[in-house]
């Protein structure tokens, strides 16, 4: 299907943040490690990850320290459509100093844009939350990174999963078959075991083979360009995106 031709949205956002924002993010954040350096914080921020799920901060450290044939391949992804190619070029940051968040949240009900801000909203979740990265030397593979952590909470919104483990674990296994990161190979593994046992029958019978289908047969999501698709409608995004709806 062919993608919605949407109405320019310039004061949404803003592409003064974008390009040569990410280069002196990169410059200023980027920390230079050497192989045993990298080693150690892949095992150290491995075993907190696993100990405390709710570290981020060593959640994210292990995404950058473990990732890089990983970003390599949603590099190649991305560089394979148009779409893709653009992400790539012009370097968008979701950010609230490059998307109007009162500007998503009038937009019509059961549309990207909305259903992102309602997504925020509710779950009490900042844009501005995500941390820069630090550990990943490739500068194009650190945006990859940048971006994946910033389309993140879009994800969630999109396939309409709540931030709660049941939800996280979800999202996380259509990440992992989609983007191949071990962080969220890990997190779909091992976040199933902390689920309670109402949540397991749920998973198990409904979430978990939703996910794997979603992953498994829907377009490369990391590839969509979603700041000039807030008005689209999730019904077209997922006839696009080849996404069934869970229920």
């Amino acid at each position: 299907m062919t993608m919605t031709r949407l109405t320019p949205w310039n004061f949404v956002f803003r592409r003064f943040c974008s390009q040569k924002g990410y280069e002196e993010d990169f410059v200023k954040y980027h920390v230079p490690l050497t192989n045993f350096q990298r080693t150690l914080l892949a095992a150290g921020s491995a075993f907190v990850s696993i100990t405390n799920p709710y570290r981020g901060d060593m959640i994210a450290c292990l995404g950058e320290t473990t990732g890089e044939k990983a970003l390599i391949y949603c590099q190649k992804q991305l560089r394979s459509t148009t779409e893709g190619q653009r992400i790539l070029d012009q370097r968008p940051r979701i950010h609230s100093s490059t998307i109007d968040l009162m500007a998503l949240k009038n937009l019509p009900d059961a549309t990207i844009g909305k259903t992102y801000s309602s997504f925020l909203e509710v779950n009490n979740v900042s844009p501005d939350s995500r941390p820069p990265v630090r550990f990943v030397e490739d500068f194009q593979l650190s945006y990859v990174m940048q971006r994946y952590r910033e389309v993140h909470d879009i994800f969630h919104a999109i396939l309409l999963m709540p931030t709660t483990m049941l939800g996280e674990v979800t999202v996380k296994w259509v990440e992992a078959l989609q983007l191949q990161l071990p962080m969220c190979i890990n997190g779909a593994i091992l976040g199933a075991a902390r689920l309670r046992p109402r949540q397991r029958k749920l998973y198990s019978n409904y979430y978990l083979p939703w996910a794997i289908n979603t992953g498994k047969n829907s377009k490369f999501l990391l590839g969509i360009y979603f700041e000039e698709r807030w008005e689209q409608t999730l019904e077209d995004f997922y006839k696009e995106m080849n996404i069934k709806r869970l229920m």
